[in-house]
């Protein structure tokens, strides 16, 4: 027979509550507003929240026009206070999981929201987890509130790309771990009302290690194409040239391209992450180190080619005047999160 809360899901009854309102909470919350659930969004910063609640969206991804619509529909409410969330059965957890100037994990504010959410959820709710982590991190911060009181749980990867107009939260395939059978068929049950596809692995932390992997690779193979474009650049061969040629063909070769490092929430982080949870364990990855020791050192390769290219012209460094040419980490983006650009400008007008 099924559980109170899986019918309440079947029937889109449950009322949902997205903590943390940015690039990954707030589309995720239209997603379950546009799938029929009632949606409370949480966040702790009073201004975004006034601001949101006068139709002014806080991200690119949503338009001030998308998020005025459903507001007029009175299913979704937002707050700053946790005492507004005891009605929820879902929280869906979607806060920031920055690193420490050592780089080190810093999941302050999912500990934060496992707070929020202890002091205000009754029995039987679900909680997931869909922050960046590193393994484990589930079962440590949300894993005793069975001593208390019971809830299903679950971790669920973000895969939110800022600014892509093709893949968005229903046609992005979602990883879905759990530990234990009931929250998988609440966890199961919710996902695939909201998404397309539904990715459904053995446990939490095969799921927060699925996400590690997905934007350690990614980081580990632009370093690769960034030292590339180094070589080329010596050898006097075009790497654009070479990339495409490269990208022609249609097996064994996935295209990355060489810029000014990474950018963004995912790529710069998770990889730290997952080389802290490898010493934790005693192990060390020299691929992760020196993918972070290439692209983090972008920047200042990028300045010492240009300050090349004022003593070519016989530019004064001090007095030329240097136009930086968008903010963001990628193109079409106003997304500026960890974006490298901003230690260019830094080292340019910094230096004596």
């Amino acid at each position: 027979m099924d559980s109170q809360l899986l019918r309440k899901i079947k029937s889109k009854q449950a009322i949902v509550t997205v903590i943390g309102l940015g690039y990954v909470g707030l589309p995720l919350a239209l997603r379950c507003l546009t799938c029929g659930f009632k949606v409370i969004g949480f966040d702790t910063d009073q201004n975004k929240i006034e601001k949101m609640k006068a139709g002014q969206s806080p991200i690119q991804d949503i338009s001030d026009y998308q998020l005025q619509e459903v507001l007029k529909q009175n299913h979704f409410s937002l707050t700053t206070n946790g005492g507004d969330l005891k009605n929820a059965d879902i929280f869906l957890v979607c806060v920031p999981t920055p690193l420490k100037e050592n780089y080190e994990p810093d999941i302050s504010f999912v500990k934060a929201a496992a707070d929020i959410i202890f002091d205000c959820c009754k029995e039987d709710c679900f909680v997931a987890l869909e922050s960046s982590t590193y393994p484990g991190t589930t079962k440590q911060v949300f894993g005793n509130f069975n001593e208390y009181k019971k809830i299903f749980l679950a971790y669920s990867p973000e895969r939110v790309d800022p600014g892509n107009e093709i893949y968005e939260v229903k046609n992005t395939p979602k990883v879905v771990g759990t530990d234990d059978p009931e929250s998988y068929k609440i966890a199961k049950a919710f996902y695939q009302s909201i998404v397309d596809k539904v990715h459904i692995v053995t446990s939490t932390e095969v799921a927060e290690m699925s996400k590690l992997l997905e934007n350690s690779f990614r980081s580990i193979n632009i370093a690769f194409m960034n030292e590339m474009a180094e070589i080329c650049e010596h050898l006097k061969i075009d790497i654009w040239n070479t990339i495409e040629a490269a990208a022609t063909k249609p097996f064994g070769f996935m295209k990355f391209t060489p810029g000014v490092g990474v950018g963004g929430h995912c790529i710069p982080l998770d990889p730290m992450y997952l080389e802290w949870a490898a010493q934790q364990a005693g192990h060390s990855s020299e691929f992760l180190n020196l993918a972070h020791r290439v692209n983090k050192g972008q920047p200042q390769r990028i300045v010492n080619n240009v300050l090349e290219i004022l003593t070519q012209v016989d530019k004064p460094i001090k007095t030329s005047r240097i136009v930086v040419y968008g903010m963001g980490y990628k193109g079409n983006s106003s997304d500026i999160r960890e974006s490298k650009l901003r230690n260019f400008q830094f080292i340019i007008f910094t230096r004596s």
